[in-house]
C-alpha cells in the first residue's frame, strides 16, 4: 500500500531485459536510491576470457522513492517499468526497510560454506543471526539440498537463501 505521507519506501519494479545497467544509469542520474544487484560473469569467447557484469536477478530492479516520483519514473525514463502490486491490497507492493536490508546484505557478501548442527532448531523456525557478517538478518530457517539455511523473503518478489550458517550464530525469534 502507498504510504499517506508520500514518504520514501521500497519499491520493486520488473523492467525489460537487459535494460538493468541504463535504467541503474538513469537512476544515478536522478540521484534516485535504487539496488540493482550485479555478479561478475566470466564467459570464454575464443579462447578468450572476457568478463561482463550481468544481473543477479534478470529484469527485476528495487527503488527506494516516494509514491509519485515511483508513478512518474517509467515515463520519465523511457524505460518500461512495471511495479509489482500486491494482489490483497491492489496497490503497489512496499517492501519493509528491514527485509530490503537483509535482502541486499544477503545478496551482497560471498559465500562460505559452514552447516548447521543445532538440533535445537528446526525447520520452519523464525530465525535471527547473531553473529557474523550476517549479523541481523532475520528469516525463516529451511532445508535445501539437504541443509540448513535461513531464507530471507521479499514478500510476493523473490526469496534468497543464506549459505550455511554455524548454530551458535542462531536465535529463535
Amino acid at each position: 500500500m502507498a504510504t499517506i505521507d508520500n514518504s520514501p519506501c521500497w519499491y520493486a519494479a520488473r523492467v525489460k531485459y537487459r535494460t538493468e545497467h541504463k535504467i541503474k544509469a538513469f537512476l544515478e542520474e536522478k540521484d534516485i536510491r535504487h539496488f540493482i544487484p550485479f555478479r561478475i560473469a566470466v564467459t570464454e569467447r575464443n579462447g578468450k576470457k572476457i568478463q561482463k557484469e550481468k544481473p543477479v536477478i534478470s529484469c527485476l530492479i528495487f527503488v527506494y522513492t516516494d509514491y509519485q516520483t515511483a508513478l512518474s519514473l517509467p515515463g520519465e525514463s523511457g524505460f518500461s517499468i512495471s511495479y509489482i502490486y500486491n494482489i490483497e491490497t491492489k496497490k503497489l507492493q512496499i517492501i519493509p526497510d528491514k527485509q530490503m536490508h537483509d535482502f541486499m546484505l544477503v545478496l551482497d557478501l560471498s559465500e562460505t560454506g559452514i552447516q548447521i548442527l543445532n538440533s535445537n532448531l528446526k525447520r520452519g523456525d523464525k530465525v535471527r543471526i547473531i553473529k557474523g557478517v550476517f549479523t541481523g538478518v532475520e528469516g525463516e530457517l529451511v532445508r535445501i539440498k539437504g541443509h540448513k539455511r535461513v531464507v530471507v523473503r521479499l514478500e510476493g518478489i523473490f526469496s534468497l537463501a543464506t549459505t550455511y550458517i554455524p548454530s551458535e550464530y542462531l536465535e529463535r525469534i
